[in-house]
């Protein structure tokens, strides 16, 4: 007993437990596809269970994917503008709508076909377009119209975002990471549209990586990462983890 308690097995340990630095509270929702009434539900989740916590050092960190698809990405990115002006500790991430949204905003009419198949088309609604107008567009009035509706505040509220934010234990980004790249060497690309390569990987990444990108039914948790976009803007669910010390917890719609 004693020879196998010195010398047993790797896969006899106990599993690897991640934490945040005491006093240090994390919240992350997942992406949100112009589901205001969603997000509203569930900050008012976040409010309700932080507060019952007790008192911490509170961070909203919001992992991409505000617009698109949904049918209010208009409300959805002025809720958050309010959210960054608020006293709440807030970190916002880029993912690859943000990415999409800005390009075509800054004329670059060779991505407007991506936008569009990415729901463009809700986006714009949103800022007053009619479906039967942006049906009749060809890809450059698209084009126009996206940096013609669209506020400079609210591209350059979406230009400000991050692309990824660590706290402790925990590695906060968009879609992933490329395994074996050091973080600092990441690429943006793979940062905000990486799937397959990063989902399948089993190898310990050196943090508990949260992200979004990749839709589940339920919380995709793994060893190395854990997967929080549900689907929101087709399944109504929007969900967020909440991380203190080295418990973890979730909030849903």
């Amino acid at each position: 007993m004693v020879f196998k308690r010195l010398f047993g097995r790797r896969d006899d340990a106990a599993p690897r437990t991640w934490h945040l630095p005491a006093g240090e509270r994390a919240y992350a929702v997942g992406d949100i596809h112009g589901r205001l009434d969603l997000l509203d539900k569930l900050l008012d989740q976040i409010a309700t269970d932080d507060k019952a916590r007790g008192s911490a050092d509170t961070t909203l960190i919001f992992l991409g994917d505000l617009a698109d698809r949904g049918p209010d990405s208009r409300g959805v990115i002025e809720r958050l503008m309010a959210v960054a002006t608020s006293p709440l500790k807030s970190i916002f991430l880029m993912g690859n709508h943000e990415e999409l949204l800005i390009n075509v905003w800054d004329g670059e009419r060779k991505i407007a076909p991506t936008f569009n198949r990415a729901g463009g088309r809700e986006t714009l609604m949103s800022y007053g377009v009619t479906g039967e107008a942006y049906d009749g567009w060809d890809l450059s009035e698209v084009t126009e119209a996206t940096a013609r509706l669209i506020p400079t505040e609210h591209i350059d509220f979406l230009r400000s975002f991050q692309d990824w934010h660590q706290m402790g234990d925990y590695l906060f980004v968009h879609a992933g990471i490329r395994p074996g790249v050091h973080l600092e060497e990441q690429d943006s690309t793979d940062l905000r549209w990486i799937r397959g390569d990063f989902v399948r990987s089993e190898v310990d990444h050196g943090f508990m990586v949260i992200h979004g990108h990749t839709i589940t039914d339920d919380v995709d948790e793994q060893p190395n990462r854990i997967g929080i976009d549900t689907g929101a803007y087709a399944s109504g669910v929007l969900t967020a983890i909440g991380i203190e010390g080295a418990a973890r917890w979730y909030l849903r719609t």
